[in-house]
């Protein structure tokens, strides 16, 4: 069975990809993890986030945003004094600030996934040039991207969302000899740009 080449490592990488990225994606939690381990991500790589799942997940009430939106400085605290966390204080707060933005957009829409999934009209979208030039932002990581920001997110750029997009399967970015790839297209409504 072939895949992507980023993720033969026959390790997490490899692991992350069968089982989560570019799958398309229905569960808020699960979508607040993976933007959460976007923030943790910036400036960083994507393997250290998947082998620091725990530490946050530690951390940040296994990514319940309904209590980590309540959080304070006690809670700040207890983080930064956690072994094998990121020590920043600047992404603890944006996980923080973005869980109360979160839940906004659930009262608003009724869930994250139904705004999310509405700029692609509930499709996971191919964009046929991407397998000419890869690409690491595009039209659709730009508005989503002001969007968040408008509503109070932080940390969430062009290229974070981008890579969000992906993750969720909204934008299938998987080779095309992928087994994913073919998968995708086989059971979900996919439009082609």
């Amino acid at each position: 069975m072939d895949k992507c080449n980023w993720c033969k490592d026959g390790g997490i990488n490899e692991e992350y990809h069968d089982k989560e990225w570019g799958i398309p994606l229905h569960d808020d939690r699960k979508h607040f993890e993976f933007l959460m381990m976007e923030v943790m991500q910036c400036g960083l790589n994507w393997t250290m986030m998947l082998k620091k799942r725990e530490t946050f997940r530690k951390c940040f009430d296994d990514f319940d945003y309904e209590k980590i939106a309540l959080y304070g400085d006690a809670d700040i605290d207890r983080i930064m004094e956690t072994g094998d966390m990121i020590k920043s204080i600047r992404k603890i707060r944006a996980v923080i600030d973005n869980a109360r933005a979160y839940k906004k957009i659930i009262d608003e829409f009724g869930s994250f996934d139904e705004f999310l999934w509405g700029y692609s009209g509930y499709k996971s979208i191919i964009y046929e040039d991407h397998r000419i030039v890869p690409v690491a932002s595009n039209d659709l990581s730009d508005v989503v991207s002001k969007e968040l920001k408008k509503r109070g997110f932080k940390y969430l750029g062009s290229i974070t969302v981008y890579s969000h997009l992906q993750a969720c399967g909204i934008i299938n970015d998987h080779d095309i000899h992928c087994f994913r790839y073919r998968q995708i297209i086989d059971e979900c409504p996919v439009e082609f740009r």
